[in-house]
Formats: structure tokens, C-alpha cells, sequence
């Protein structure tokens, strides 16, 4: 169970700073300062990589990791409940950062900077509840 558990840890590392990086570099992509030049192969761009081949991999395992680790302990709280809805919203945030990989490599012209600083702020709201929820549930179990 231990060995679940410190993978559902480390997949989940790997998975919230790629959330981070992707939207940082989605709105670099559209600055009008610096232009990133990448290969005219749509399927070849380095935020597709980050997205297909690190993010979602990252996401899975953390979220099955953390399944095991849930029907290994029978645990059933009100703090789990919470960081499950929390990891909903997290899992939405990672949907929207593809919609966004999308709108961008569609070299559409609408600016999608004001989206990626949006969506960077939710997922930091996000992390930073989710790691309050799992580090404050002793104190929950003190209390009660």
C-alpha cells in the first residue's frame, strides 16, 4: 500500500506542474514580443508533447494510484470526499488545457492569454486546497 501511495504522490508532482507549465506556455506562444517558432507538423509542437505524453499519462496514474490507495485503506470521510471534488476540478482544469492546446494550434488569432492566466490561477487555487484537505484531515480526526 505504501508503494501505491508514494506513486500516487510522485504522478501527482509530475501531473500539476505540467498543469502549470502548459498554460505559462500556451500564452508564450501568443505574446506579440517573442515569437516561438515550431514546426509547421500541428502534431509535432511541444506543448502537444508535454500534454499527450506527460500530463495525461501523469493524470491517470495519479488518479489510479489513488484509487488503490482508497480501496486499500476502506476509508470513507468527509475529507475524502472533499479532495475527490477538488481532483474533479483539477481534472476539468486539464481538459480546458487541451481545449486551449487546441485553440492555439489552430493559429487562430484570438488572444488566449487573459484564458491561460484564468486557468493557471484556478489550478493553483486548486493544488494549494487540495494539499490543505490531505494535511489538515489529522487535525480534522483531533478535533472530532
Amino acid at each position: 500500500m505504501l508503494w501505491f501511495l508514494l506513486l500516487h504522490i510522485v504522478a501527482l508532482i509530475i501531473w500539476c506542474a505540467s498543469l502549470l507549465y502548459l498554460p505559462a506556455f500556451i500564452a508564450g506562444i501568443h505574446t506579440e514580443e517573442i515569437q516561438i517558432v515550431e514546426p509547421r507538423n500541428q502534431y509535432g509542437s511541444v506543448a502537444r508533447f508535454v500534454f499527450t505524453h506527460i500530463a495525461t499519462p501523469a493524470a491517470l496514474v495519479a488518479i489510479i494510484s489513488g484509487t488503490l490507495v482508497f480501496l486499500f485503506n476502506r476509508t470513507i470521510e468527509v475529507w475524502l470526499i472533499a479532495k475527490l471534488t477538488l481532483v474533479t476540478g483539477l481534472v476539468v482544469g486539464h481538459a480546458l488545457a487541451g481545449l486551449l492546446l487546441l485553440h492555439t494550434q489552430d493559429r487562430n488569432t484570438k488572444p488566449v492569454r487573459q484564458w491561460c492566466w484564468m486557468l493557471s490561477g484556478v489550478l493553483c487555487v486548486l493544488m494549494v486546497a487540495i494539499i490543505w484537505v490531505v494535511l489538515a484531515k489529522p487535525m480534522a480526526e483531533v478535533l472530532s
